[in-house]
């Protein structure tokens, strides 16, 4: 396991509102450059993460095959933009990197209207708003802009410039390990594709960045790996060259798309049981607020590719509003006046609450299951019988105990029982001291490495 750790270890875990406001101005800095698979803006935008936790990246060559799928060529872009015959620009890659398709080939032409409206992307029911597109596999170029815009070109010539490099080169992904007590570890994933785009997905980069600060600063049963990559390629170009080691990861958990306002969405795993989705339900039943936990389908982010059959890793999904659901997604309206800073640090303080109940689950032992013990000469019930109230603790301490048969973890009990998690933990711990409970961490079968 690489020693690879957070530089603050020692420090203090910030303040949640400091946790919020520092997500918040990494969000801000990494908003102008432009992402793409590869090319310099992934680049530097991993020499920015590297100021809040110390990566290390990983350079997979253009043309590399990745089990289906071949590293494209790196893309460098530039400039870009549509001028009139008087010079002026109608559409301008300077005002945003979101007017040219990602992925575009250089051009440098002169073409009437009609010839360029094949290469001009709209969003003709919302007017207004500029698409983000994207040709990573396809050569070609265009442009996007609004449709409002695109009704205002005239008819006539038009200078047409995209000042772009498509050339062997690099994928980019970065990766921070945090060593625990366990070599047995937490994936932690997320995409940094995308170019000015808010909450899709740089919310997602920086609630995954201060989410691996914070947890750098405490004590760890499990080891953690955090993941930066591109979207689909990248996930896949880093399994490709870690299948030695798939069988170490026990849980994970994908980030995207934490910024907006909605209420949380957890997508299961594909085995739809794992304890990292019984821990995500536990953990957002509790928050006392509206979340949704959904079933697995093979149609999302990069999930899709740790779920994959040939995997098939217990890994879980969690965002907001669900990106079909989001009328903002890949467009100009994904800008950072919709993004909270309150809501950044609520992102992290969920993704800190489903880890703290994968790190404290475990299985229990009744070891006096012959009937009840008797709780009350050990302080675990209240003296005076009779009493039809049923406080929390020990109604806690009665589930614990019965349904403790050595096949049932923490999470299981709380989730059969309707009681907070920390109540059944607590119980279990006061059990454990009176002697009457034993317990050891959760033995769920290893992530299965076929390929």
């Amino acid at each position: 396991m690489s020693t690879a750790a957070a530089t603050a270890e020692a420090s203090p875990p910030e303040a949640g509102a400091q946790l919020g406001d520092r997500a918040f101005e990494l969000m801000q800095r990494l908003f102008g450059l432009c992402r793409s698979l590869t090319g310099p803006g992934v680049r530097a935008t991993f020499d920015i993460l590297r100021e809040y936790v110390p990566l290390r990246y990983t350079e997979v060559a253009s043309g590399t095959r990745v089990f289906d799928w071949t590293v494209p060529d790196e893309w460098t872009i530039r400039d870009a933009y549509i001028a009139r015959a008087d010079g002026r620009r109608v559409v301008d890659f300077q005002r945003s990197n979101l007017h040219v398709v990602s992925y575009s080939e250089p051009v440098h032409t002169r073409l009437t209207l009609e010839e360029l409206l094949p290469h001009l992307h709209s969003l003709p029911d919302r007017p207004d708003l500029v698409p983000y597109r994207t040709s990573y596999y396809d050569r070609g170029w265009g442009f996007c802009l609004s449709h409002r815009a695109l009704l205002q070109l005239e008819p006539g010539e038009y200078e047409v410039v995209i000042d772009s490099r498509l050339a062997p080169g690099h994928l980019c992904y970065a990766e921070l390990e945090l060593e625990g007590e366990s070599d047995d570890e937490i994936l932690i994933s997320t995409y940094v594709c995308h170019p000015s785009l808010a909450n899709d997905n740089l919310s997602g980069i920086a609630v995954a960045t201060l989410l691996a600060g914070q947890l750098a600063r405490q004590p760890r049963r499990y080891s953690y790996r955090f993941l930066f990559a591109p979207g689909t390629i990248g996930p896949l170009a880093w399994l490709d060259r870690n299948r030695d080691r798939l069988a170490q990861i026990r849980h994970g958990l994908t980030i995207s798309c934490v910024g907006d306002d909605g209420p949380f969405t957890y997508k299961r795993s594909r085995r739809g049981d794992a304890d990292i989705d019984r821990a995500a339900a536990v953990a957002l039943r509790e928050l006392g607020a509206e979340h949704r936990v959904v079933e697995f389908e093979p149609w999302g982010g990069d999930e899709r590719q740790f779920c994959s059959p040939g995997f098939d890793l217990p890994l879980g999904a969690l965002t907001r509003t669900a990106h079909a659901a989001d009328p903002a997604n890949h467009t100009s309206a994904d800008t950072l006046q919709r993004i909270e800073p309150a809501v950044l640090e609520a992102s992290v303080d969920v993704c800190l609450s489903i880890l703290e109940v994968l790190e404290t689950d475990r299985t229990c032992v009744n070891l006096s299951p012959l009937g009840e013990p008797q709780l009350g000469r050990r302080g675990l019930y209240r003296p005076a019988g009779g009493a039809v109230s049923r406080p929390e603790q020990e109604s806690a301490v009665l589930w614990v105990l019965n349904l403790s048969d050595g096949s049932r973890t923490l999470t299981d009990i709380a989730t059969r029982s309707g009681l907070a998690y920390g109540a059944v933990r607590q119980a279990a711990a006061r059990l454990e001291q009176a002697g009457l409970l034993s317990s050891s961490p959760p033995s769920e079968r290893r992530a299965r490495h076929r390929c």
